[in-house]
């Protein structure tokens, strides 16, 4: 090996074993990329789930806001653009509003629990209760899979997450429009599909 290879070698190198810039990584993610995928997780996952953490307080509730974080990162990295700030502080900011809703979310069920006074209801069958609601879900599920894959994930985003149709777009990479038409259609599918009327 001559001395000018050894230089070259001793000076590309490090650069090689150099860890990937976390803007380069995520602009991969954009692209489908799942090894920078894993490299953006595995370097900011500790970060977005102590700030979700923070912001909502129970663990186990912060551990699903991190996961829905990713997923969302996954979805629409695409969209990152690293001229208007750090793939880090982008992560964080869907990482601190996806917990704010979390919390909101969680307090307006709270609010309306005890909204309604439970004692003062009237009695009823818990069994007949709990199979009717059993055979409910069942009839749903089997009306979903009647649906389009985006009419049924559209609906499930909307109706069982409790996104918005902003929401819903974003994370199907639609438009609001379409996402507002195949929601609509789906509903009345659903609804045709269940026997109701409207």
């Amino acid at each position: 090996m001559s001395a000018s290879a050894a230089q070259l070698k001793l000076v590309t190198a490090p650069e090689h074993d150099a860890a990937p810039d976390l803007n380069d990584l995520l602009v991969k993610v954009g692209r489908g990329d799942e090894h920078a995928f894993a490299q953006v997780y595995d370097a900011l996952g500790a970060s977005v789930f102590g700030l979700a953490r923070r912001v909502i307080r129970d663990p186990a509730r912060a551990e699903e806001v991190a996961q829905e974080v990713f997923i969302q990162v996954w979805q629409s990295a695409a969209r990152f653009d690293p001229a208007r700030g750090t793939a880090k502080s982008w992560c964080l900011t869907l990482a601190h509003r996806r917990a704010v809703d979390a919390v909101r979310h969680d307090q307006a069920a709270t609010n309306r629990e005890n909204k309604y006074d439970w004692s003062s209801g009237p009695d009823f069958d818990e069994v007949e209760e709990t199979v009717t609601i059993t055979l409910e879900h069942e009839q749903v599920k089997r009306c979903l899979d009647g649906l389009t894959e985006l009419q049924r994930e559209a609906v499930t985003l909307a109706y069982y997450q409790g996104y918005t149709y902003a929401e819903v777009a974003t994370a199907l990479d639609a438009n609001t429009a379409t996402i507002k038409t195949r929601m609509r259609d789906g509903i009345v599918r659903l609804r045709d599909c269940m026997g109701v009327s409207a």
